[in-house]
């Protein structure tokens, strides 16, 4: 599956947040890249300021356009709100909800565990990362040696990390269970969810 595999420190300086964690690299130079980048004072566009915004939750989760623009689609055809639909598609997916519950370490890791198999839905391997899950779905971590080595050190790695209250971990059993849909305040945030409904529509 194609994803992006270039220099991420450098896409969150020029963002001006952390987009893939918290980093050494990121703490200690916190402005944007390049070589007038502690002084860079540029005015933007309302164009460039919906990109950045569209940009910014593309990186989040790690999609490229095409897929990401699809999710927005699919978004804008069902019920209620689209900015709040478009994230909670977005935070449904498969290696999302395993982010989430703390069985890796960033979404990146998440997509890797899942695309490996190491992640059964409902009893079913489900090694696709873009699946979204639905409430009342389990997902589990697969009952082998490897698949439980490598959660339990995910889980001891990301015990400081809320898990969100739309999902209820067991670490005991390596499982988890969807209980709702997440609300706004539960995905993720400094994103203007609008200004991207806004810079679509342009189109």
């Amino acid at each position: 599956m194609a994803r992006y595999i270039g220099p991420t420190t450098r896409l969150s300086r020029r963002f001006g947040q952390p987009l893939f964690g918290e980093t050494k690299a990121y703490e200690k130079r916190p402005y944007p890249p390049g070589q007038h980048g502690p002084r860079l004072r540029r005015k933007k566009s309302e164009y460039s300021i919906g990109l950045d915004e569209k940009q910014k939750l593309r990186y989040v989760y790690g999609l490229l356009e095409r897929q990401f623009r699809r999710t927005f689609e699919r978004a804008k055809r069902e019920r209620g709100v689209t900015g709040e639909r478009f994230l909670q598609l977005l935070e449904s997916r498969l290696d999302s909800t395993v982010y989430s519950l703390g069985f890796a370490k960033s979404r990146a890791a998440a997509r890797q565990i899942v695309n490996h198999g190491h992640v059964r839905v409902n009893g079913r391997k489900v090694d696709i990362s873009s699946y979204t899950v639905l409430p009342g779905d389990e997902i589990m971590i697969k009952d082998s040696p490897t698949s439980r080595q490598i959660a339990t050190r995910n889980l001891e790695e990301t015990r400081a990390r809320n898990v969100p209250g739309w999902l209820t971990l067991n670490g005991e059993t390596y499982t988890g269970v969807v209980n709702r849909l997440p609300t706004r305040e539960e995905m993720v945030q400094d994103i203007n969810e609008q200004l991207v409904v806004e810079f679509y529509s342009r189109y």
